[in-house]
């Protein structure tokens, strides 16, 4: 029996760290190498017009991203998989298929920037009408949900406050009406958590993050179950034209092979991370669905198999300490971004939800002295002093300047 008809009778049995390495990645076919070359081409030779070996365009496809998009599809257990060159044209693509002037899309409450950014700049005006609503609150997602909502869309966790929502339960609601259910599985990614198991149409994926890995790519990527939920989608991936390199393909099928050994130790780090800054005197809210006392603990424990590697948590102070804090740590990066080896860190009240405004982010909870961490797969000990050292320095901050006031009050007399 070859090689690749044992890897055919094991298909489907296979683990996640193994499937993440070997499915639809064999050795290169011509001379045997183990790590499949770059296709960095824009066509083809044809043998006649029209007479092509399956390529014509790179646009159109092209054998590297075709791997990668064959990976991604078998880790989210589907058939069907598209790359792009961002998220947000991942984004984009799902919601020009499905959105006309006249439509509905329900949306959650706590949302990344770019979302709400592209639902209400470039689609509502158009017509589309942009619900938001509070997923955890049963009754009023089943009462959003109308015969003119086409799509429901959910992040979970959410970003940047790591809201655990039931996705079951908002499949039902959605397909009760005829929605199709879209799920943003990039902070969870599919090693922590199976959407399509829970009544997911399409899933959709900001690969430039987890996926990827290093910090080195922009990428996203749709998944789908069906061809024909699939079909328009990918149709407006070769007509729109948003497709990412072969460079970048092959990174992130690079960076997949290791997809499970990294978000066990971002997930440990974050563990680190939570349980350190909970409970700290200068700590408001920590959010981490890993945390007992966590909103969506249970429902993580239910339908997720970790609790992901992102943290989010609230300063008990002012603006100008969050600016100071992230602005000056070691190992924490300031930067936009998530998912790396690199650890990093972010104001999401300034940088990637700045094009919420302000009282939209009021209304939803989204605090101005909120934090948002991404600890990478540096050792946890590292990452927790780091924090600890910029609690320390903003309550030693606080001490000089309440000293420096009785100084001058002194004078003053």
């Amino acid at each position: 029996m070859s090689k690749r008809d044992r890897a055919s009778k094991h298909k489907g049995k296979i683990e996640f760290g193994t499937k993440a390495i070997h499915a639809g990645q064999p050795s290169e076919g011509t001379t045997g190498s183990l790590m499949p070359p770059i296709f960095q081409t824009s066509t083809y030779e044809q043998d006649g017009p029209g007479q092509d070996k399956g390529f014509n365009y790179s646009r159109t496809n092209n054998p590297t991203r075709q791997r990668l998009e064959t990976v991604l599809a078998e880790l989210e257990g589907v058939k069907f998989g598209a790359a792009f060159a961002s998220g947000l044209a991942a984004e984009n693509a799902i919601l020009q298929a499905y959105l006309r002037p006249g439509d509905e899309v329900v949306i959650g409450t706590d949302v990344y920037g770019g979302t709400y950014r592209i639902l209400n700049k470039v689609f509502g005006p158009i017509g589309v009408t942009i619900k938001q609503v509070d997923f955890a609150d049963a009754a009023a997602t089943k009462k959003a949900v109308t015969t003119k909502t086409r799509l429901v869309w959910v992040e979970s966790p959410t970003n940047p406050r790591l809201i655990v929502h039931d996705i079951l339960e908002i499949a039902d609601a959605a397909h009760a009406k005829g929605a199709l259910l879209v799920v943003d599985n990039t902070f969870a990614t599919p090693y922590f958590q199976q959407p399509f198991q829970l009544g997911a149409d399409i899933v959709v994926h900001s690969v430039t993050k987890y996926l990827g890995g290093h910090s080195d790519t922009i990428q996203g990527a749709v998944l789908c179950k069906e061809a024909s939920v699939f079909e328009p989608i990918k149709f407006l991936q070769n007509a729109t034209g948003a497709v990412p390199s072969p460079m970048d393909c092959w990174l992130t099928l690079r960076g997949l092979k290791t997809l499970e050994l990294r978000m066990e130790r971002h997930e440990k780090n974050a563990i680190a991370v939570a349980n350190a800054l909970k409970g700290h005197p200068l700590v408001k809210t920590v959010y981490f669905p890993g945390l007992v006392d966590h909103p969506g603990h249970e429902i993580a424990k239910k339908q997720m198999t970790g609790f992901g590697g992102m943290v989010s948590f609230e300063l008990d102070g002012t603006i100008e300490e969050v600016v100071e804090f992230v602005s000056s740590r070691t190992y924490f990066t300031l930067a936009e971004s998530l998912g790396g080896v690199k650890a990093l860190l972010c104001h999401p009240a300034t940088m990637t939800h700045a094009s919420i405004p302000a009282d939209a982010r009021a209304d939803v909870g989204l605090s101005d002295t909120l934090i948002r961490l991404s600890p990478g797969c540096e050792n946890p000990k590292d990452l927790v002093n780091d924090l600890l050292e910029g609690l320390e320095e903003v309550a030693e901050s606080r001490a000089k300047s309440r000293s420096g006031k009785k100084v001058v009050a002194v004078g003053v007399r």
